[in-house]
């Protein structure tokens, strides 16, 4: 597909970007056609090149790193010294979007504030991804995902009180504010085609968290109840002879009713028929159910329970989601040939257009490697300009 088919075509992006919040929104603009300008320190580039703590060329384009780096183009720019902050201003000329996740003052400090940025080049949009947000009482703490997920209560809650509280796996923070920022920057390029100006985008680690807790934090704000779909009474992850499974009981007239069919236990629900009554017995239905599931496999108890129509499913590892063929068929799976890495996997975008799919075509960028390529076409921009 050629660069004025996609969606982003014609975008130029000047991503500042490190590790995975600023990486992973950058990431999906250039999958969709706009032309990402990675901005690394010599020698060192994004954190994430680092990762393993050495310097080696495998380690400096790990599978970390080109997890979210495809479809960007590397310039290695020293953007402390006087000839680097000219080449940024410079290409800044020629930009739309100007991308970081630095703590809140930063870019400004550098002289790459949105104030200094919009002198030079009104239709600058300046996206910044933050840990608490540009000002107020936390602005200048550093930002993390795990310091995000206990700042705004969601590691606070478990499933159950007697469970240790802990932190979640995955960068759960990091991806939910990253694509907040992509939304923010296509809310702010839908504005200039109305406005001809750009303006600043905003995103915090801390608001994604606040905003993903939507519906809990309407019912404390109005009832001063925890709402903690976790800790439903129907609800729970069960060994069984060869795994576990989960069940979600709910979305039913009597989903006690219906478990226990499945189960093939005693109709337990005109002993429990409400769903308060089933709270305070939850421990009790649970064991229940937990001692009668440790009876025989998974494939057993998912058939019985998906005949009573029963919202269940495996718990699997990551590695058998990745070869299960609903994965693939999804267009989940994004094979490369990495110049360093050889064959392998990343993970494809989640967003799916029948007209313009994403599409790779920038791998994961070796450190510097468009560095000569991006200033030269940046000199022969500026030429002609002088010209006209």
């Amino acid at each position: 597909m050629s660069e004025e088919h996609t969606p982003l075509g014609g975008i130029r992006v000047i991503d500042f970007t490190q590790v995975m919040l600023g990486p992973c929104a950058t990431q999906m603009l250039g999958d969709f056609g706009a032309d990402v300008i990675k901005i690394e320190r010599p020698g060192a580039g994004d954190l994430s090149r680092n990762f393993f703590g050495e310097r080696s060329e495998e380690a400096m384009n790990n599978a970390v790193f080109a997890s979210l780096n495809r479809n960007k183009r590397s310039v290695e720019i020293d953007t402390k010294s006087d000839e680097g902050r000219q080449q940024v201003l410079d290409l800044v000329r020629t930009a739309d979007v100007v991308v970081d996740n630095f703590r809140a003052g930063v870019m400004d400090r550098l002289g790459f504030g949105y104030g200094a940025l919009s002198q030079i080049n009104p239709r600058i949009i300046c996206a910044s991804g933050t840990g608490y947000g540009p000002t107020g009482p936390y602005a200048h703490k550093g930002g993390q995902d795990v310091l995000a997920q206990a700042m705004s209560g969601v590691m606070e809650k478990t499933q159950d009180p007697s469970i240790p509280k802990s932190i979640y796996p995955t960068t759960l923070c990091d991806y939910s504010a990253g694509m907040h920022l992509v939304q923010g920057i296509m809310a702010a390029l839908l504005m200039r085609e109305k406005t001809g100006r750009g303006q600043q985008v905003g995103v915090s680690l801390y608001d994604s968290m606040i905003a993903m807790q939507m519906q809990e934090a309407a019912q404390w704000s109005k009832h001063r109840e925890v709402l903690n779909w976790a800790a439903m009474p129907l609800t729970g992850v069960f060994d069984t002879t060869d795994g576990a499974i989960v069940i979600v009981g709910a979305f039913k007239a009597n989903p006690l009713q219906d478990i226990c069919a499945a189960l093939d236990i005693e109709d337990l629900s005109p002993h429990y028929p409400t769903l308060d009554v089933q709270r305070t017995h939850k421990p009790h239905l649970q064991q229940i159910f937990r001692d009668q599931i440790a009876t025989n496999s998974s494939a057993y108890w998912l058939e019985r329970l998906e005949a009573q129509d029963l919202l269940c499913a495996p718990v699997r590892s990551l590695g058998d989601a990745l070869d299960d063929a609903q994965t693939e068929i999804n267009g989940m799976l994004c094979p490369i040939e990495h110049p360093v890495l050889g064959d392998m996997t990343l993970v494809g975008s989640p967003v799916h257009l029948s007209e313009a799919p994403m599409q790779v075509h920038r791998l994961p960028p070796r450190l510097g490697e468009h560095t000569d390529e991006v200033l030269q076409d940046l000199a022969a921009r500026l030429r002609t300009e002088a010209a006209e």
